[in-house]
């Protein structure tokens, strides 16, 4: 093997082929830059050393903490509270803000998309809102709309809650397997979140996943969530379906009266322990935030929102 101190190894591989006299002329220069860096930068960690390998994963927000407020006021909360990465969760029609939903016209969805853009946002993913309570053929026209406006806005998922109905069971599944595929072919990741029913733990989760039939149908896992609908541990439950992590709902759930919408470190939820089994399992986020406590006013809410984020960073970075 080629040892030459203060080439990088990318440069020593192309020594071993023969070079035109551009490329040699170009890996010359590159060897000559290198050899002006401190020699540590290339140095190998000595042999037993631990290394340092913090989960770097990236961190959003959802709307829900602000829809008191005007979207146009969420958004720029979300961008003081300091983010660049938000999510389209809680739609509010009353409000107009449709986000995905099957009524948003070009026009709103053109104006969502400079909104974004306007902040320095960026949405990854939005909620679809199933009607399982139409025919079929009817629910799966409605839920490929919201797919083709996911694409629309260039989002990388679309969550599902499940169904709470379990008469309307055999109806959900069969809109998620056409949605898993629809979505597939629009670049669009199908997602399920815990939220009761169809999706309230492990075993029903898993179940959903056998129903759906397909690989385009992930988890994000909500470990508050596990806790309010069904009082089990989230980091139990999590070990078996932990592989089908895709992405994660932060919150928390109040340890007397359950309450989900607090600020993280004073509920049940052992976020540390919780991120540990998803990074065993190769998860590499996103994380998004989607519960803080909501105060009376919008700054002291965006505030609440930024405490919740210092604290996941802290513990990301511990694990």
């Amino acid at each position: 093997m080629l040892d030459w101190p203060g080439w990088p190894p990318s440069t020593l591989r192309m020594a071993l082929v023969p070079l035109s006299r551009r490329e040699f002329l170009a890996a010359s220069a590159t060897a000559a830059a290198a050899s002006l860096l401190p020699s540590a930068i290339f140095a190998a960690a000595p042999k037993g050393a631990p290394v340092a390998s913090p989960a770097a994963w990236p961190v959003g927000c959802f709307n829900r903490p602000w829809t008191k407020w005007s979207y146009d006021e969420t958004l720029d909360a979300t961008r003081a509270a300091g983010f660049t990465l938000t999510g389209l969760l809680s739609a509010v029609p009353a409000k107009g803000d449709h986000f995905i939903g099957s009524a948003a016209t070009p026009e709103y969805l053109a104006s969502l998309k400079q909104k974004l853009a306007a902040r320095g946002l960026r949405a990854n993913l939005g909620a679809l809102r199933l009607k399982t309570n139409l025919p079929v053929a009817e629910a799966i026209a409605d839920t490929r709309q919201q797919l083709v406006n996911a694409q629309t806005l260039g989002l990388d998922f679309a969550l599902t809650f499940g169904e709470s109905n379990a008469q309307r069971y055999d109806t959900f599944y069969k809109v998620m397997s056409d949605a898993a595929a629809f979505g597939q072919e629009r670049g669009i990741k199908l997602v399920m979140k815990p939220h009761g029913g169809s999706s309230g733990a492990a075993d029903e989760i898993l179940g959903a996943i056998q129903r759906v039939g397909h690989p385009n149908f992930k988890i994000w896992y909500d470990a508050g969530n596990i806790i309010y609908y069904t009082g089990k541990d989230p980091v139990t439950e999590l070990e078996p379906i932990a592989h089908h992590v895709t992405g994660f709902c932060a919150k928390d759930c109040g340890a007397v009266k359950g309450e989900v919408m607090i600020q993280f470190g004073t509920g049940k939820v052992n976020f540390a322990a919780v991120f540990k089994k998803l990074k065993s399992a190769g998860f590499n986020g996103p994380v998004m935030i989607e519960g803080c406590t909501v105060a009376d006013t919008l700054q002291a809410t965006t505030e609440n929102a930024r405490a919740n984020r210092v604290f996941l960073e802290k513990v990301l970075a511990s694990v």
